[in-house]
């Protein structure tokens, strides 16, 4: 590992600790020339995950889109920026654990919602107005149906098992 500063390869480990809900290592090193210190992380390198978007398109997992598009669901609510964050590593992880490493971006929309309905109804409603492309008021009272029945235990798990008919 080279010295930031002046590029020097030498250098000593002064501290490890887990990082990233246990991902990552980070580590504090000290340049055995320059002495100042600096910090590296050594994490997994996984086989990078290849979205496939509705056009076909084909695109590395932006784990920061992800984000995005969960934090202007959850505005305004008061989920804090880490369990967001626990909830984008947890729809990575398991698209990692997968054997096949390209996805359909619906599929990914579909985990981000599973994660919301537990976690919020209203951020649960805003993220899949926008996934789904809701067209009017109708859309949102047969999600509302939905979100009804399946809290209440009438309906099964699947967001099309109330009749719900939205374009994906």
């Amino acid at each position: 590992m080279r010295c930031p500063f002046c590029q020097h390869p030498d250098n000593r480990v002064l501290e490890s600790r887990a990082a990233e809900a246990g991902q990552s290592v980070r580590r504090r090193r000290e340049c055995l020339k320059c002495g100042r210190r600096f910090t590296t992380y050594e994490r997994i390198e996984f086989v990078p995950i290849i979205v496939i978007k509705r056009s076909g398109e084909r695109e590395s997992f932006d784990r920061s889109k992800v984000m995005r598009g969960i934090t202007r669901a959850c505005e305004k609510t008061d989920i804090a920026t880490a369990t967001l964050e626990t909830l984008v590593d947890e729809i990575e992880s398991e698209l990692q654990q997968r054997a096949i490493h390209e996805v359909p971006s619906s599929e990914i929309g579909e985990l981000v919602l599973r994660q919301l309905r537990s976690l919020n109804e209203v951020a649960y409603v805003r993220f899949a107005s926008v996934y789904r492309k809701f067209q009017g008021i109708r859309d949102f009272a047969d999600t509302l149906h939905h979100l009804q029945n399946v809290d209440s235990g009438n309906g099964k798990d699947d967001p099309h098992a109330s009749g719900l008919q939205l374009q994906n």
